[in-house]
């Protein structure tokens, strides 16, 4: 049961470099699709740095400066195609991150996801890693602005019951500090992920948590966890 003294009840969770690494097979697939063009490949740093804005952009970012579009179109569903077959071959949550979950859930949050990531990439991997973990999940689909437009957390928000400002988001980027801020809900940065502690503080981070244990401990106070 959540104590009255707490400030939030739900906590919704971006999903790459948050609560999973998957940056081994973002890497893989971002490199199979440019492979099959004859494109440069991409390291890991620089993946790492080209994604949290969705996968269109992830390619855009990746293929070389002044390619043409037939070719980033293909090199699109080239990763598409590929990451579909191949999302789990390396991916695995971060150490402690199923221990948060548990922790959460004992305690009687509501938990959610919402990610840039396709959605039936986001529902496989929520459902194999985290099962009831985590009670509902959005990515990237049709007809849903992907973040930091916050279309996606008000579907979240409304499918668990749940008030904005009982609701916590928690993310690695600056895209989700600007998801959180557009939604008007508070955030909470992770430094384990994909962006340094010192990019994400100027950023905009209010509240930052170095290891998921940490960031438990900060839902579960009894106190407003930015004052902690």
């Amino acid at each position: 049961m959540i104590s009255s003294n707490r400030k939030y009840d739900t906590v919704i969770f971006d999903l790459d470099g948050t609560l999973l690494n998957t940056l081994d097979d973002l890497t893989d697939s971002v490199n199979y699709a440019l492979l099959s063009e004859g494109l440069p490949q991409r390291t890991l740093s620089e993946v790492r740095i080209f994604v949290g804005n969705g996968i269109a952009q992830l390619i855009e970012r990746a293929v070389p400066e002044g390619t043409p579009q037939e070719i980033k179109t293909s090199v699109l569903a080239g990763f598409r195609r590929h990451y579909t077959d191949n999302c789990e071959n390396k991916t695995r949550p971060y150490d402690g991150v199923c221990e948060l979950l548990d922790r959460l859930c004992a305690n009687g949050f509501k938990t959610a996801v919402v990610s840039n990531k396709m959605d039936s990439a986001v529902r496989v991997l929520c459902r194999k890693y985290f099962g009831d973990r985590i009670l509902f999940s959005v990515g990237d689909k049709e007809g849903l602005p992907r973040k930091p437009a916050p279309d996606s957390v008000f579907e979240v928000l409304k499918k668990l019951s749940s008030a904005c400002e009982r609701s916590v988001y928690v993310g690695d980027s600056d895209v989700d500090i600007q998801t959180a801020r557009n939604a008007g809900m508070d955030c909470i940065s992770v430094t384990w992920g994909f962006r340094e502690k010192d990019f994400l503080i100027k950023s905009g981070a209010v509240m930052t948590a170095d290891k998921p244990s940490e960031l438990a401990d900060l839902l579960l106070a009894d106190d407003d966890p930015s004052n902690l």
